[in-house]
C-alpha cells in the first residue's frame, strides 16, 4: 500500500467513523473526526447513564461472521469483552414464545388448531405464491404463510416503521430475515429430518455473543482514546455545515463559518438527507430531491428502575401486541451485570418507535415514564407502582426507512456522488442501509483500504447485499465473511 500521508476528514464518531479513523491513524495518516454531539461518541452505539445505571440505546450484540471485525473488537477492548448468553422472546396473545421459536412450546401455546392453520397457510403460500413480491407483506407471506406473517411479523414491523407492511420494500425482508425460518420450527415438531437432510437445515441463531462490560459505548470510547493517542483529532460539539470539493481537494466548513482545507478524502457517516444539501459544488436538483425523499424512523427508550424480582432474564422481548405501544423491552442487567450498579435492582428499557415531532416524540418525560409503567404492568413484566425511578432517551434517525421508493432514490444519489472524487459514504445513515454494527464497520474498513491503496478496490455499496441473517452461522468464520464484496476485477492489494 502507498506510504504517502493523506489528510482525511471523518464526519461522525459512530462505529463506522471511528473504525475508519482508527485504521487510518494506525496506517500513519492525518485524520480529523468531526462529531456534533458534545458528550458521547458511538452514535446510536453509545452508552448513556443515569445515577450509575447504564443504557444500551437499541441493543447491540457484538457478533460478526467477519474475522476482521471480530479481531478489531478484540484489539480495542480485549478482556473487557464479556461472553454473554443470547436470550430473546416474543410476546403474543398474552403469552411469551421463545425466540427463535421452540417447536413444542409453539405448538402448546398456539394450540393444535392455530398450528394447523399456520401449516395450511404456509402450504397455500408455497402452492400459490405472490409473483415477484415487491413489498414486505408479500415477501414474508410467500416464505412463511399469511397466518405466521400476522402472528410473528405484522404488528411488530408496523410498530417499528409506522407504515403498512405493504408500503415497506421487500428488500427489508430479504436483508433482515433471509435464512431465518419460523415455519421450519413448526414443521420439525411433526417430523425429524432424515440423516441425509440434516446438513441442509438452516443453522440456528447464535446462542452467545460478546458484549463490553459497560455497554457498547465502552468500545467506542476506548477506540476514540486510541485514536487520540496515535495523533488523530476528534472535534466534539462540531457541526459540519458544508464540504467543498475543488480540484480533488476538500474543504470542511463548520458551523460559525470556520473552515479547514486540503483534505484528500472525506468519509461521511452523516445521514444522506443532511449531507447532500451541504455539498459544494451544488449537487443536481434531481439528487437533492432524491435525498429529501429519504425517510427515517426515530425512537424513544423509557428506562424504568425497580427492585429486582427476577421476572425475566432475556436480553430483550419483542412485543407483538397491538394493544400496547411499546415495541421491545430490554433488560440491561442481562446484557451485562455491570450495567446495573446495585445487584438488588433491575433496570428495563421500553422502546417506543415514532417520528420526530409526532405526539409520542413531543410527550413530556413524565408522560412517557407513566406510559411505560402502565404498559410494563399490562404485559406482565412488573407492577407500575413498584417502579422507583425513570429516565428517557430520545434517538433521532435510528432507522433508515426502506419504503417502496428508497432504492430508486439511492441510485440517483449514488450516480450523482460519482462526480465528487474522494467522498466515501459509510455506515447505516451514511448509506441509508439498515446495516448492523459490523456491516457498518466493514464499509469503513473497505473505504480505508481504497484510500490507502489509492485505487477503488471495493464497491462499498455491495457490503451486506446478499448476506445471510446476521445472527445465524458461526462467529468470525472467514476473513470478512459474506458481507465483503468482491474486488473490482483486475485489482489487487498493494
Amino acid at each position: 500500500m502507498s506510504k504517502e500521508i493523506k489528510k482525511i476528514a471523518v464526519l461522525g464518531a459512530g462505529p463506522a467513523g471511528l473504525t475508519a479513523a482508527y485504521l487510518l491513524c494506525k496506517a500513519g495518516q492525518h485524520v480529523v473526526v468531526f462529531e456534533r454531539d458534545s458528550q458521547y461518541v458511538g452514535g446510536i452505539s453509545r452508552t448513556e447513564s443515569y445515577k450509575g445505571f447504564l443504557f444500551d440505546i437499541g441493543g447491540h450484540r457484538f457478533f460478526s461472521k467477519s474475522k476482521e471485525v471480530e479481531d478489531f473488537w478484540t484489539e480495542i477492548l480485549g478482556d473487557d469483552l464479556l461472553e454473554r448468553p443470547r436470550s430473546s422472546r416474543i410476546y403474543y396473545n398474552k403469552k411469551y414464545f421463545s425466540y427463535p421459536l421452540a417447536a413444542m412450546e409453539a405448538l402448546r401455546k398456539l394450540g393444535v388448531i392455530e398450528t394447523a392453520r399456520c401449516v395450511a397457510s404456509y402450504l397455500q403460500a408455497k402452492v400459490n405464491p405472490v409473483k415477484d413480491p415487491q413489498n414486505f407483506e408479500d415477501w414474508v407471506t410467500n416464505h412463511f404463510g399469511k397466518r405466521l406473517f400476522i402472528i410473528f411479523f405484522k404488528t411488530y414491523t408496523e410498530k417499528v416503521w409506522g407504515i403498512s407492511c405493504k408500503e415497506i420494500s421487500a428488500d427489508w425482508a430479504a436483508q433482515r430475515i433471509k435464512g431465518l425460518s419460523l415455519s421450519s420450527a413448526i414443521k420439525n415438531a411433526f417430523m425429524k429430518p432424515s440423516d441425509g437432510n440434516k446438513g441442509k437445515l438452516i443453522k440456528t441463531l447464535i446462542d452467545t455473543f460478546r458484549y463490553p462490560k459497560k455497554g457498547p459505548g465502552m468500545m467506542w470510547e476506548a477506540c476514540a482514546a486510541k485514536i487520540l493517542e496515535m495523533g488523530g483529532e476528534i472535534r466534539m460539539d462540531t457541526t459540519v455545515a458544508g464540504l467543498k470539493e475543488d480540484e480533488h481537494k476538500w474543504t470542511i466548513i463548520t458551523a460559525g463559518e470556520a473552515s479547514e482545507q486540503d483534505f484528500d478524502y472525506v468519509i461521511s457517516s452523516a445521514a444522506i438527507k443532511d449531507l447532500m444539501p451541504n455539498i459544494l459544488p451544488v449537487i443536481s436538483t434531481e439528487a437533492l430531491q432524491a435525498s429529501k425523499r429519504l425517510h427515517y424512523r426515530d425512537f424513544i427508550t423509557v428506562v424504568l428502575i425497580m427492585k429486582e424480582q427476577n421476572l425475566f432474564d432475556d436480553n430483550w422481548i419483542y412485543i407483538h401486541d397491538p394493544s400496547v405501544k411499546v415495541g421491545r423491552v430490554q433488560n440491561f442487567k442481562s446484557w451485562s451485570p455491570y450495567m446495573v450498579p446495585d445487584p438488588s435492582m433491575a433496570c428495563y428499557g421500553l422502546e417506543y418507535f415514532c417520528f420526530k415531532g409526532d405526539g409520542m416524540w413531543n410527550s413530556t418525560n413524565e408522560e412517557l415514564i407513566e406510559l411505560g409503567k402502565k404498559e410494563l404492568e399490562q404485559i406482565g413484566l412488573g407492577k407500575g407502582n413498584e417502579v422507583l425511578d425513570g429516565y428517557v432517551v430520545r434517538q433521532p434517525k435510528a432507522y433508515p426507512v426502506y419504503d417502496k421508493d428508497y432504492k430508486n432514490n439511492i441510485e440517483i444519489i449514488r450516480k450523482e456522488l460519482s462526480n465528487y472524487p474522494g467522498l466515501y459514504l459509510v455506515g447505516r445513515n451514511g448509506m441509508h442501509k439498515y446495516n448492523n454494527q459490523d456491516h457498518s464497520m466493514m464499509t469503513a474498513m473497505l473505504a480505508v483500504k481504497n484510500i490507502l491503496s489509492g485505487e477503488e478496490l471495493y464497491d462499498l455499496w455491495n457490503v451486506n447485499q446478499d448476506a445471510e441473517y446476521h445472527e445465524s452461522g458461526e462467529r468470525g468464520v472467514a476473513d470478512g465473511g459474506r458481507m465483503v464484496p468482491r474486488k473490482v476485477e483486475g485489482q489487487d492489494d498493494h
